[in-house]
C-alpha cells in the first residue's frame, strides 16, 4: 500500500512540474480607493482560479497557464472590479483599488428556525455537544471526553481506550454513529475500545434512551451520533495543528487538519499520531486472586500504546445537491496490563519493567478502515438523504503461547483474530405533508461478514444481514406544541459457521475407553429475529421552560458471542458459553425532560423508567473448565429507574457555576440473579465545576480557570462475582486561554490541565481493570496547543 501511495504522489508531482513550466504567477494587494487601507477577505474569482486577500490585503494566484487571465475582485461594502493581467506584462506586483459602496436591502423576513429551537421542539431527550466543549474538555479518548455529560460514563481500558455507557448500559446497547453510518467493530468485548479519532469532530448528538426507531438494533440505551462537519465557505482555506503532551504516561501527540473549498467542490483531511508509555497509578502493588503484583515506579506495566489515524473527505455542494465522501483509517497497538491476561505472566521471561514505552505480550492490534458517503438531494418539498458505508475492522490479540489443558503450545503469538466487514445503506425521504406535518420515511440495510483466526477460540465466524423500514411524523399542533409518532420493523438473518479445535482432546467413551477427538465448539446455524419498534413523544414550550415526554419500545438482536461463544476468555479469567435459545431484547422506556433557562441561570431534570422483558447477561455457574469458572449467557426481566439533574448560573459576569447529578437504580426481577442489579452499574455521582474568566493579561486573551470536583458514592449494589467499590472524590483543574503571539488574528489556543490533583487512589466501578483491583490513573499534567492557520 505504501508503494502505491508513493507512486501516485510521484505521478502527481511530476505532472505538477510539467504543468508549472507553462504557467505564470499573479501577486497583488487589494486596498480601499478611499482610505488606501488594505482590504481583508476580498474574493478574487476567475475561470479555474480563486484566492482571498490576507490580513494585509495581499493575494496570490498560482499556475495561470494562459496568455492572460481575468478575474473579478469583490468584497462586502465595495463595488466589484474586473481585472485582466497578461503574462508578457512582467508585473511583479499589482495593486487593485476598490471603491466603497452602500447597499440598501429590502425588508428581510427570516423564517428558518435556529438549531436550538429545533432541538427544543424534538420530543426526543438529547443533548448537543459543541466543538468548544470537545476542545475544552478533551481527554485521552472520545468517550472519556464525553463522560462529563450527565448520564454518560465509560468503560475504560487503560489510558487510551474506552467505550460508551449511557445510563448504566453499554457494549452493544449503545449505538455509535459517525457520518450517518453505525460504527461496527468488535464492541461486544469488555476490553475492546472505540476506534474513532476524536480530533476534528465538530458536533455530537447524545440521545439518552431508546432510539431504535431511527437507528435499529443496538440503540436500545441511546446513541452517540457524531455528525458530519459543516460545509466550508466558498473560496476558503483553513487548518489547524494540535499538539499534546501528558506527564502520567509520557504521551506525545500531534494532529493536523486542513479544510478548503473553491466554488462547489471542497475537501478536508486530517492526520493524527499518538505515542504513550505505561501509565502510573497511585500504588506500588496490586493484590488479586491471593497474588501480589509489585509495580515498578508505580507504572501499570505493559499499558503503553501507539495510534496513527488519517482521514480525507471530498465533497460537492450546489443549490440542490450536497455530497461528501470520507475515507478514514484508525490504527492502534496497545499493550494489556500483563497481570490481567492469565497468571502465566508470573513465570514469563519478558522484562516488563525494562522500559515504560515497550509494548510487550500480551497486546492487541486494531485497524479500522471506513468509507462513507452522505448525499442530500432537495427536490420540490422533498429532501432525500442517502448514506452509504463500508468498514473493515481487523483486530488481533497476541499473547505468550502457553499450553492449556489438552492444547499443546501454539507455534505463534496470535491468540485471536477478528476480521469484520460491514456494508451499510440508509435512505430517508423527509417531506412536509402540509405546514403542520413533517414526515420521514426510510429504510436501513446492513450486511456483516466476520471471520476469525488464531489458536484461541471464543466466537465463531458469522454472516449477518439486517433490514429495517421506518416512518415517523412530527406534528406541529401549534407553534409551541409538537407531537412525534413513529413505527419501525426489522428483520435479521444470522448464519454462524461450525468450528472444531485445531488440537485433539481426550474424551471418555461409554465402554470405559478413551478417544482422541477434535472437539466441536460451534455449529452451522441459521437464525432469524424480527421485532417492531415504536415511539410517541410530546414537546411543549412555555416561555423559558421546555417540557418533553417520550415513551418508546426498542429492541436489540442477540450477538454472535451471546448465542454461540464457547471458549476461554483469559482476559476475564473465565470460560464463556453462549445460548442459542436467546430471544431479542425488548425494552420499554418512559423519558421526561424539563428544562428552564433564563439569562442568568438554567436548570433541568430528566428522569426515566425502563423495563426489559428479556435482558441478556453473562451469568456465572457452579461448573468449571480447567480451573476456570463457566459463565453462561441467559435472560431475565429487569426494572430500571433513574435520571439526571443539572443546573448552571452566572452569579457574576466572569464566574459561571455548574452542577450535575446522575443516578441509576436497576433490579433483575426474574432469573438466576433475581434481586441483584446489573454488572458495571454506575453509582450515584455528582460533578461541580466553576469557571472564572479573567481580563486579558499581556498576550493572554480571554484566560479562564476551570475547577471540576467529582463526588462519587460507593457502589454496594453488585452482581456476584463483582465486588463492592468505595466512593471517591477527585479534583481537576484547567487553564484555558488564547495566545496572540504573532498578532495575525489567528491566536493559539492553549490548555493546561491537572487531573487528580491530590493523586487520589480510587476505583471506578465501570472500569475494565477495576475487576482485578487496579485503581484509576494518578496525577496527570497535560499541555495542549491548537494552532490555527
Amino acid at each position: 500500500m505504501f508503494y502505491k501511495i508513493l507512486s501516485v504522489w510521484l505521478f502527481i508531482s511530476l505532472y505538477s512540474i510539467s504543468y508549472a513550466q507553462n504557467s505564470f504567477q499573479v501577486k497583488g494587494v487589494v486596498v480601499s480607493a478611499n482610505t488606501l487601507d488594505p482590504i481583508v477577505g476580498a474574493n478574487i474569482i476567475g475561470e479555474n482560479l480563486w484566492s482571498i486577500s490576507s490580513t494585509n490585503g495581499e493575494f496570490m494566484i498560482n499556475n495561470t497557464n494562459k496568455e492572460s487571465c481575468s478575474f473579478k475582485v469583490c468584497c462586502l461594502g465595495y463595488a466589484c472590479k474586473m481585472v485582466t493581467v497578461r503574462a508578457d506584462e512582467n508585473k511583479d506586483f499589482i495593486k487593485i483599488y476598490l471603491k466603497q459602496t452602500s447597499t440598501n436591502l429590502d425588508e428581510v423576513q427570516v423564517l428558518a428556525k435556529s438549531k436550538e429551537r429545533i432541538q427544543k421542539e424534538n420530543p426526543m431527550v438529547s443533548q448537543i455537544v459543541s466543538k468548544e466543549f470537545l476542545e475544552g474538555n478533551r481527554e485521552n479518548s472520545l468517550m472519556q471526553t464525553l463522560s462529563k455529560i450527565p448520564g454518560v460514563s465509560t468503560i475504560t481500558i487503560g489510558s487510551g481506550q474506552s467505550k460508551p455507557v449511557i445510563r448504566g448500559l453499554g457494549f452493544n446497547r449503545v449505538a455509535v454513529v459517525q457520518n450517518g453510518i453505525k460504527h461496527e467493530a468488535q464492541q461486544w468485548g469488555n476490553d475492546h475500545g472505540l476506534e474513532i479519532d476524536q480530533y476534528g469532530i465538530e458536533h455530537i448528538q447524545i440521545i439518552k434512551g431508546p432510539a431504535s426507531l431511527l437507528y435499529g438494533s443496538d440503540a436500545i440505551a441511546g446513541v452517540v451520533n457524531i455528525q458530519p462537519n459543516k460545509i466550508p465557505l466558498q473560496n476558503s482555506f483553513s487548518g489547524e495543528v494540535n499538539l499534546l503532551g501528558e506527564s502520567n504516561n509520557d504521551l506525545l501527540g500531534v494532529s493536523a487538519g486542513i479544510t478548503s473549498r473553491k466554488d462547489k467542490w471542497f475537501y478536508r483531511g486530517r492526520i493524527t499520531y499518538r505515542d504513550y508509555g505505561d501509565y502510573k497509578v497511585p500504588t506500588d502493588k496490586i493484590k488479586y486472586e491471593n497474588y501480589i503484583f509489585n509495580l515498578h515506579n508505580n507504572n501499570l506495566r505493559n499499558t503503553a500504546g501507539k495510534e496513527a489515524d488519517a482521514s480525507i473527505g471530498i465533497g460537492y455542494v450546489s443549490n440542490h445537491i450536497k455530497s461528501e465522501t470520507v475515507f478514514s483509517n484508525v490504527n492502534a497497538k496497545n499493550g494489556f496490563f500483563a497481570n490481567a491476561h492469565g497468571l502465566e505472566v508470573r513465570t514469563s521471561t519478558i522484562d516488563y519493567d525494562g522500559s515504560s514505552r515497550d509494548i510487550d505480550l500480551p497486546f492487541h492490534k486494531v485497524n479500522h478502515f471506513k468509507i462513507t458517503n452522505n448525499t442530500t438531494i432537495e427536490k420540490e418539498n422533498h429532501t432525500f438523504y442517502v448514506d452509504v458505508g463500508y468498514q473493515n475492522n481487523q483486530r488481533e490479540e497476541h499473547s505468550e503461547p502457553v499450553p492449556h489443558g489438552y492444547m499443546p503450545k501454539p507455534s505463534t503469538t496470535k491468540e485471536r483474530l477478528f476480521d469484520k466487514s460491514t456494508y451499510s445503506l440508509n435512505v430517508r425521504d423527509a417531506f412536509e405533508f402540509n405546514n403542520q406535518h413533517h414526515m420521514v420515511l426510510g429504510a436501513n440495510l446492513e450486511h456483516q461478514d466476520n471471520h476469525i483466526g488464531g489458536w484461541g477460540f471464543l466466537i465463531p465466524a458469522y454472516h449477518r444481514f439486517t433490514a429495517g423500514v421506518f416512518g415517523y411524523d412530527q406534528f406541529e399542533m401549534n407553534s409551541n406544541l409538537h407531537l412525534l409518532a413513529g413505527f419501525r420493523y426489522d428483520y435479521v438473518w444470522l448464519n454462524t459457521n461450525a468450528y472444531y479445535d485445531w488440537f485433539p482432546s481426550t474424551v471418555a467413551n461409554n465402554n470405559g475407553s478413551t478417544s482422541e477427538v477434535y472437539l466441536q465448539r460451534a455449529q452451522n446455524k441459521n437464525l432469524n429475529f424480527k421485532s417492531l419498534s415504536a415511539s410517541l413523544g410530546v414537546s411543549y414550550l412555555q416561555n423559558n421552560t421546555t417540557y418533553k415526554i417520550n415513551i418508546g419500545r426498542s429492541f436489540r438482536m442477540p450477538l454472535s458471542n451471546e448465542l454461540t461463544s464457547n471458549g476461554v476468555n483469559y482476559h476475564m479469567y473465565r470460560y464463556e458459553k453462549g445460548n442459542l435459545n436467546l430471544d431479542a431484547e425488548i425494552s420499554y422506556q418512559l423519558d421526561v425532560a424539563i428544562d428552564h433557562t433564563t439569562k442568568y441561570f438554567s436548570v433541568g431534570v430528566s428522569p426515566f423508567v425502563n423495563i426489559f422483558q428479556n435482558y441478556i447477561y453473562l451469568n456465572p455457574t457452579s461448573n468449571y473448565f480447567e480451573t476456570l469458572q463457566i459463565y453462561e449467557f441467559t435472560q431475565s426481566k429487569v426494572f430500571r429507574i433513574g435520571g439526571e439533574f443539572k443546573a448552571s448560573t452566572s452569579i457574576f459576569k466572569f464566574l459561571q457555576l455548574d452542577a450535575s447529578v446522575e443516578y441509576v437504580y436497576s433490579r433483575q426481577t426474574s432469573g438466576a440473579k433475581e434481586g441483584f442489579t446489573l454488572p458495571f452499574a454506575p453509582p450515584l455521582s455528582a460533578l461541580f465545576s466553576a469557571n472564572y474568566q479573567f481580563k486579558n493579561v499581556f498576550f493572554f486573551k480571554n484566560p479562564q480557570i476551570i475547577a471540576s470536583y467529582r463526588i462519587t458514592a460507593a457502589q454496594e449494589e453488585i452482581v456476584p462475582p463483582e465486588e463492592k467499590t468505595e466512593g471517591f472524590q477527585v479534583l481537576n483543574m484547567s487553564f484555558l486561554s488564547k495566545v496572540d503571539v504573532f498578532q495575525n488574528n489567528n491566536p493559539i489556543d492553549i490548555r493546561i490541565k491537572l487531573n487528580n490533583i491530590f493523586n487520589t487512589k480510587y476505583f471506578n466501578h465501570t472500569s475494565f481493570y477495576r475487576l482485578i483491583d487496579v485503581p484509576e490513573a494518578g496525577r496527570n499534567l497535560s499541555l495542549s496547543l491548537t494552532m490555527p492557520f
